[in-house]
This record gives structure tokens, sequence and C-alpha cells, in this order.
């Protein structure tokens, strides 16, 4: 088949009615991503496979790992990576990168807005009880004024596409949003594996993501540092993103630290090095809120360090995210996110939301129980796609699971009808073949915000499956915004 060239190729991919990521709609066939195809399809299958297995080695001797615990026989694995890039038109990128920026304006106004005056909740744009009853809604952070009011400083949005190709946001991540490393990798493995691919085809660089971050985590700084000192924080080795944690490290050029690295003196963050303390003007911090500080938030934590809650609050000390960010990115707050565009920003959303009903109002939940079978379901503090329930696959058995949790717990689901996620030619054993795709746009914000070209591209693997999350068997693609 190596000599059938791109007809050949192409002659056995069938999108199946879905939108497709390189072929555009069925029967509009999608002209910015021809040559790409076509060289593909001069390649061959052989040759594809040949430089798969190639990739696929790589990655395990860099070591480009995550971790699942719930496999102790095989506990670090790499993200299986398919060589078949998805492509993003300049036009789409314009809607994603101005999109996500908005959402993130107004993820941050929201933040600052229900830490302090709470207008929000006073108009009754958002429930009151839905922030102040939020698990990750931090009343220690009431009248702390952060720089430039941004709590946000990293934010993967999470982007579908649905049967007309049309940009959804499926979730928000504004804790500490993973993946970005593979982003990086993806595209120095695809400049090694395929320079043919490559060659005489703008594609928006990606390697800048590293300074990028780097300046953005530098211009919260206190006041009155001139060239602070930046560390990322980790919870360790047993992490599931430790390695990301080392390649941001290496990116931005900083140290990589764990909470027994980290001593508060009168309010003031030092690190241990080998030369004595040193001072830490900002965190990039991979830990969850209530392991940071064993004195503010849980006094069992081996992860944080005593006092640091302390020297944030007296300003001597940024971190990034801020504490208590999750309380923005809960799937129910997510709900209100059109309404909250425009209440701060009086603008409709470039990036709508799917439609989402929120159990824990009554109408909403009994339109859910009554079409179970046709929606998905998920529970509004998880991630990694675990606890989803999707009604039109799922089992009569699993249903009525799911029927039990939502009447016994509804205000800790939402449901959303099932997307038809596009598609993106993908090799398989046997050829090419569609997978679902989706997009993680990460959005680095200090005093203003930049949206890195392209994002983390998750492919469902299985054939069939929606679910894209790594846990779950998903692996990924380079993206490429092409100029």
């Amino acid at each position: 088949m190596n000599d059938k060239g791109a007809a050949g190729l192409l002659e056995h991919y069938d999108p199946q009615g879905y939108f497709c990521e390189m072929l555009g709609l069925p029967g509009q066939p999608t002209g910015f991503t021809r040559p790409v195809w076509e060289r593909i399809g001069h390649l061959g299958l052989d040759e594809l496979h040949a430089r798969a297995r190639d990739a696929a080695l790589e990655l395990y001797n860099f070591g480009i790992t995550f971790t699942v615990y719930t496999q102790k026989d095989s506990i670090d694995r790499i993200l299986p990576f398919d060589v078949i890039p998805r492509l993003i038109s300049p036009e789409d990128w314009l809607t994603i990168e101005t999109g996500a920026t908005q959402r993130v304006t107004a993820i941050n106004l929201f933040l600052h807005d229900v830490y302090h005056d709470q207008k929000i909740l006073k108009d009754g744009v958002v429930p009151r009880e839905l922030v102040l009853g939020n698990k990750n809604y931090r009343p220690e952070m009431c009248g702390l004024d952060v720089p430039f009011g941004t709590y946000v400083h990293i934010n993967g949005t999470d982007l579908v596409r649905d049967h007309a190709g049309r940009f959804l946001v499926l979730e928000d991540n504004g804790r500490s949003p993973s993946g970005v490393s593979y982003v990086v990798e993806n595209r120095h493995l695809m400049q090694r594996a395929f320079p043919d691919l490559m060659a005489d085809i703008g594609i928006k660089p990606v390697s800048n993501y590293g300074q990028k971050l780097h300046e953005a985590l530098a211009e919260i700084a206190p006041p009155g540092v001139d060239d602070p000192q930046v560390v990322l924080l980790s919870p360790g080795t047993y992490n599931s993103a430790y390695f990301e944690h080392i390649f941001l490290a290496r990116e931005m050029g900083v140290p990589l630290v764990e909470g027994r690295d980290l001593v508060v003196e009168d309010d003031r963050v030092y690190m241990r090095t080998i030369a004595g303390l040193e001072p830490v003007h900002v965190i990039y911090r991979r830990i969850n809120d209530d392991f940071l500080d064993p004195e503010a938030f849980d006094p069992t934590s081996m992860l944080g360090a005593a006092g640091l809650f302390g020297a944030y609050r007296k300003g001597h000390v940024a971190l990034a995210n801020a504490i208590g960010t999750g309380v923005a990115d809960d799937k129910a707050v997510y709900a209100y996110m059109p309404r909250i565009i425009a209440y701060y920003l009086d603008e409709e959303p470039i990036l709508p939301n799917v439609e989402t009903n929120i159990c824990r109002e009554p109408e909403a939940l009994k339109h859910t129980l009554a079409h179970l079978d046709k929606l998905v379901v998920k529970p509004v503090g998880e991630s990694g796609g675990y606890g989803i329930t999707i009604g039109p696959r799922a089992s009569r058995k699993e249903l009525e699971a799911c029927r039990k949790q939502l009447e016994a717990d509804p205000a800790n689901y939402i449901s959303q009808p099932m997307v038809e996620l596009s598609v993106a030619p993908t090799l398989v054993e046997t050829g090419i073949e569609p997978r679902h795709v989706d997009l993680r746009p990460f959005v680095v914000t200090g005093r203003s915000t930049w949206v890195l070209p392209g994002g983390l591209s998750r492919v469902a693997l299985t054939k069939g499956s929606i679910v894209v999350n790594s846990s779950q068997g998903g692996g990924s693609k380079d993206t490429w915004v092409l100029e």
C-alpha cells in the first residue's frame, strides 16, 4: 500500500459523517490541509508505521510519561502519540485565541468579585450558595488583592467541535491544568521524525512557552523586586504529572522544589540551597490548595510549607495559580459562564458552552432523569474523565446506578447532550481511521494574556470512544496552527 500515494490512503478513510479536522464537513474538503494530506499519502502506510514506532521509542527513552495509579503493575506510561497532525486554520485560531482570552478575562473578574464585593451574587446572576457553598471556595482569600487582578495565570479550556464544525467549551481548568509539556514535546518529536512533512508549511511555534510563562510569572512578583526568583513547587516524584513539572522548570530555567525545600521566616519564603537560604518571590505551584500550608489548611499535609499562606497574604510571595480558583472551574459554575461573560464584559461568548443542565435545580434534575439515556452526566468535582455516564452508550445497569446517584445528591451533577465530537485521521494498525478529538489551548496571564498557538489535541484511540483523557486510554497529536 506504500506506493498508492495520497489517493490510496484516502481511499479507505471515512469520517462516518462527523466533522473531520483534515477534510472538513462531508463533501466539503478543507483546502488548507490538502498539502499536508498529500505529503502523508506519498509517505505511504509502511513508512508511517515505521516512523510511528521510532517516535514511540523516543518518548520512552526521553521519559515522557504520566502516572496511572490504578494500574499497579504499570505505573509509568508514555502518552500514546499519533503521528498524523491536527491542523487549525488562521481563521479558526483567531476564534479560539480571542474566545479563550475573553473567557479567562471574565473568570478573573469573577474571582476578584466573589472574593471582594460579591456583586454578581447580590445581583442574583450566579446563585450565592453555588459559590459560597462550593468546596473550592476559600474564605481566607476574601479581601486579598492579587497583582493585576489575575487569579488564573495558567488556564486550560477544553474545547470540542460539533457536527457543524463549531467550537464549544466543554470545561475550564483554572487550578493546575496539565498537558502543556506534551504540546511542546510533540512538536519536537514531529520536527525530528517528519521534517519532510513540515517543510515550507508555515506553522506557528510553540517552543517559546517556557519563556512566555516565566515572563508572566515574573510580572506578578512583589513590588520592588527587579530580578524575581521563580520556583516550581511539585508534590514530588509520585505525582502523575511529575515529568511535566521537570519539563516546565527546565523550560523556564527555574528550580524545581518540594515543600521540604521551602522555609518561611518572618512571613518571607526561602528555599534551601547548598549556599544557604535564598529568597523566593514567585511560586508556580502544582499542589492543591489543601496541601499548600499545614498551618492554614490541612494540618496533616506533608507537601507544602508551614507559613506559606501568611507570606502570601502579606504580599511577600506570589502564587500561580492563586488560591481559591477552583470555584471558577467547577462544572456547575461553568454553566453560568455565558452570564458571567455578559455581566462583566457586556459581550456574548465568542466560544459558547455546551448546553448544560444544573441538576441542583429541580427542573434540570427532572429533565435529566427523564432523558437519562440521551444525556452525558458528570460529577461537578471530578476530572480525568472519571465518574461520567454517557447515556446513549450506557447499559441499563449503569443508567440505573446513575439515576440513584442523581437522586441521592443532585447538586453534585450536571448533564449535557452528547456532542458529536469531530474526528481526525489517526494511524491504526490497518490504515488510517477517524478518531474523536478535543483541544486544550493553554492561556497564560500576567499583566496581559497570551495564548499558546495550538494546544493539546487529545485523541480517543479506542474505536468509537469519545473519552480522550490519558487516564482513560487516550493519546495526543501535534497541533499545527497555520500562519
